[in-house]
């Protein structure tokens, strides 16, 4: 390879976030890998320096009333960069994507359906011809009038606003109305209105329960604060002044309006409890009008042929091609226009079938896809367009894949630097690593720790540098894992599960143990275990009145569509307490940060308020959030910086003119604690506030945690939002050890390894094996095998993905499905044990 500088991308004093102005060179139409432990800066030397500058070149030539339409992102921190070509990046999207974009929408292969059914659709006798737009469930005009193209519908049940029918509404029956002094007044308001709020829910009449519930009206009338039922009655009669003039909601109308109007998470997410969603009356799920729903091909309306696997829909159209029609032949022009079509969409198929993502339906939507998935659906999107002489940008494409999946994913990437373009890849995974052509390595640690570039150079030379934690992995000589596994307490039976492509499943989870769930990409983990045991025990725990954990949703879920089917069984007794943890983000806006989501900022805040200085001033532990009024910058409301808008060229964050990004006014950042202001202790590192806050337990005990699983560069006051889905696991799973019990909890953890180096793999084993030896048991859906080869019992579903996976096909020790030729894990998990 010639290091002429037609050939290299020069980088000269990069230094966004923790790079500190790193020179670097790579090559261009290479495969490139950038490896390093988990923030160490790769993204911000691969993503936040090349990409982004390459996305500014390109908008320096669009058009300035273009640029201001466009979602630019920021200008790099760097001296200079010299080679560098156009940019595509294919990032993991992680966070709520929306349920309106689906796998065919993703790939654009729905836009040729619906020209499929358009021009050559069979139509009902006497129907006009309908336009593509009309088979678009996203469209005015193909969206079902009734759902608005959503295929279900959100209502609120009697049951769910009220739980206990045997309390009065003066002791909260109606459980959906809010608390506090909101609730306290429309409870008022229907004293006022002459309902008895004194006897049982239950023993109210019909009429009276179901205007309470369900009316639509909202009468004004006068509210006396703290009267009681007579008291309010006379104060009528005389024509008393009232406390106030009070609007009434009612609560089904209180429960959606605040769904669909708060801004608050919170409130949203309580509301969300006490709805439901149904498939929608009219078009039972297919989100289409009539009309386009009355056209076929191939014997199907659009909504079932997208239903299928895109495997089988590509035969569906085949044999369409060949059998004609229908009812009659097709005219020339007709049969031509089919079969472009449909080579169009194969065409497309073909390349996700490549991919190992051909048992996805079209209807899949994006909310329900892995990172991983979502991230090769684009991928193959780019392999057919053909663009030459452009640098993709990949953050972990392996992500997500079981090891025989990552085969398929690299003949992917051989394919787009065949057609003349370059890979500049991030990735964790030993065996993209060692198909690269050039490797940069960043570190030595992560945070303020790295930030430099250890090696840049083909792999072989990586074994010389003695700091890289990657060059350790890469060629360390090969140990076999060598542990008696744990024998289990109990075993928790599920029975004839069915979701998704699970069909009447068996399974025993052992208890008091670290079980893997593996299978390929595709097989069914993720629905066994984040989604049916999930909702089995949460209804059997809920039901008992035992404490749960959730993350849940924003939103309801489907009751019709997505409802596990099964039932629990034996050894259920033995479960207390379900604790999901996902790699979903910790908080939504800036204002979450590590601290705050932890807990221990409270405590930090108590001991600022404990000091001489604060009391002399009055000052509450609340004068020392950035949050609240009082000690607060009012300039930039302790959000810390102030954003320009330039019109035509990306906002500019600036910190903020009156307190410098601090967050707090001056009078609060003159209290100091041992020396250092508040702000100036939101801006410790985990691995510096360990010292700091020695001597105070309740503060050290967290931290110490955070530093354990790998967290120790973070930030106090770091911002949630910028943290990675794989930080935000591991702050939850932090969070959660401080509260763990001694046994009785159940853990599920859906792919933790995804965005760990492997070293951060080992930091994370030393918790989960904590979790295992207080006397809980934990199950993960996992893909990295050395997880696997660590648990104490794997469950390996397949043999393939979605249609042709959902079984169990084997389970037992590691040894002993590493010895099962029925499992496709077995022959990646073999060499780690010491099995030939």
């Amino acid at each position: 390879m010639s290091e002429t500088s037609d050939n290299f991308v020069r980088v000269r004093g990069a230094r966004d976030h923790n790079l500190k102005n790193v020179n670097v060179d790579v090559p261009r139409n290479s495969l490139v890998v950038f490896t390093g432990i988990s923030g160490s800066g790769k993204s911000s030397l691969a993503f936040g320096t090349l990409y982004a500058e390459a996305q500014r070149r390109y908008f320096e030539s669009v058009s300035p009333y273009a640029r201001r339409l466009i979602d630019q992102i920021a200008v790099p921190d760097v001296d200079s960069i010299e080679g560098l070509p156009p940019a595509v990046a294919l990032q993991q999207q992680r966070g709520a994507a929306s349920t309106r974009s689906s796998v065919g929408s993703i790939t654009t292969i729905s836009n040729l359906l619906r020209m499929l059914y358009s021009r050559v659709g069979d139509y009902p006798q006497g129907q006009a011809l309908l336009y593509a737009e009309d088979f678009s469930p996203n469209t005015p005009q193909g969206a079902c009038p009734n759902c608005h193209g959503l295929g279900h519908v959100y209502d609120v049940s009697e049951a769910a606003m009220v739980p206990d029918d045997s309390l009065t509404i003066r002791d909260r029956a109606i459980a959906a109305w809010p608390p506090a002094w909101h609730g306290q007044n429309l409870r008022d308001i229907l004293v006022t209105l002459g309902y008895d709020i004194d006897i049982p829910w239950r023993k109210l009449s019909k009429k009276d329960r179901d205007w309470i519930l369900y009316t639509d009206e909202q009468p004004t009338v006068p509210v006396y604060a703290g009267f009681t039922p007579a008291e309010t009655r006379r104060a009528l009669r005389r024509k008393m002044e009232p406390s106030y003039q009070g609007t009434f909601t009612g609560v089904r109308k209180y429960v959606l309006q605040t769904f669909r109007t708060t801004q608050s998470p919170l409130m949203k997410k309580r509301a969300a409890r006490f709805m439901s969603a149904a498939l929608c009356p009219v078009c039972h799920g297919k989100r289409l009008k009539r009309a386009a729903l009355s056209v076929t091909f191939a014997g199907c309306d659009i909504a079932a042929i997208s239903h299928l696997p895109m495997r089988e829909l590509a035969i569906r159209l085949a044999g369409a091609v060949v059998q004609g029609r229908g009812r009659s032949a097709w005219p020339p022009e007709q049969r031509l226009a089919a079969e472009r079509i449909i080579a169009g969409i194969d065409d497309r198929i073909a390349t996700l079938r490549h991919l190992g993502l051909d048992y996805l339906s079209l209807e899949r939507i994006a909310p329900t896809l892995s990172p991983g998935e979502l991230q090769r659906l684009r991928l193959g999107t780019q392999i057919r367009s053909n663009l030459f002489g452009v640098v993709y940008v990949l953050d972990e494409p392996s992500a997500g894949l079981h090891p025989s999946d990552t085969e398929a994913l690299l003949i992917a990437l051989r394919q787009l630097k065949e057609s003349g373009n370059s890979l500049f890849v991030i990735e964790h995974d030993l065996d993209v690593m060692r198909r690269a052509e050039w490797i940069v390595d960043v570190g030595p640690g992560a945070g303020a720790y790295g930030g430099e570039v250890l090696y840049s150079g083909p792999l072989a030379g990586l074994r010389e540098v003695r700091e890289s934690l990657t060059s350790h992995y890469v060629f360390a000589d090969a140990q076999p894992i060598s542990r008696e596994p744990r024998t289990a307490r109990g075993w928790l039976h599920l029975h004839q599960i069915t979701r998704n492509n699970l069909r009447a499943v068996d399974v025993a989870f052992p208890l008091g143990v670290l079980t893997a769930v593996t299978g390929v990409s595709g097989a069914g983990k993720s629905s066994l275990v984040s989604s049916a045991l999930i909702d089995l025990l949460a209804d059997r725990i809920v039901s008992h009145k035992a404490v749960v954990q959730e993350e849940a949703a924003d939103v309801p879920a489907l009751s019709a569509a997505q409802s596990t089917q099964g039932r629990l069984g034996d050894g259920a007794e033995l479960v207390q307490r379900v604790v999901a943890v996902d790699q979903r983000p910790i908080g939504r806006t800036p204002r979450s940060n590590l601290a705050t989501y932890t807990g221990f900022f409270d405590e930090v805040r108590r001991l600022f308020a404990m000091t001489g200085a604060a009391k002399a001033r009055r000052y509450s532990a609340s004068r020392f959030s950035f949050n609240v009024q009082g000690g607060r910058c009012e300039t930039c409301e302790g959000e810390g910086f102030v954003s320009v808008e330039l019109l035509f060229m990306p906002s500019v964050y600036a910190p903020c003119p009156v307190c410098h990004g601090t967050r707090f006014n001056e009078a609060t950042l003159k209290v100091q604690f041992h020396g250092k202001n508040i702000a100036e202790v939101l801006a410790l590192s985990v691995d510096e506030a360990c010292g700091f806050f020695a001597e105070h337990a309740a503060i050290y005990r967290p931290l110490k945690l955070l530093q354990g699983i790998g967290l120790g560069y973070l930030r106090l006051g770091q911002p949630a939002t910028e943290l990675s889905g794989g930080e935000a696991q591991r702050v939850k799973l932090a969070t959660e050890l401080q509260r763990m019990p001694r046994g009785a909890t159940l853990y599920v953890i859906d792919e933790p390894t995804i965005g760990l180096h492997p070293a951060d793999v080992d930091k994370l084993m030393i918790q989960l094996e904590a979790f295992v030896d207080a006397g809980n048991t934990v199950i993960v859906a996992e893909h990295e095998m050395r997880v696997a080869a660590r648990a104490d019992w794997i469950i390996d579903l397949g043999p393939g993905a979605g249609d042709a996976g959902g079984r169990i096909v084997a389970e037992g020790t590691p040894q002993s499905v590493a010895a099962n030729p029925a499992s496709k894990t077995a022959a990646y998990l073999a060499p780690l044990l010491g099995f030939v």
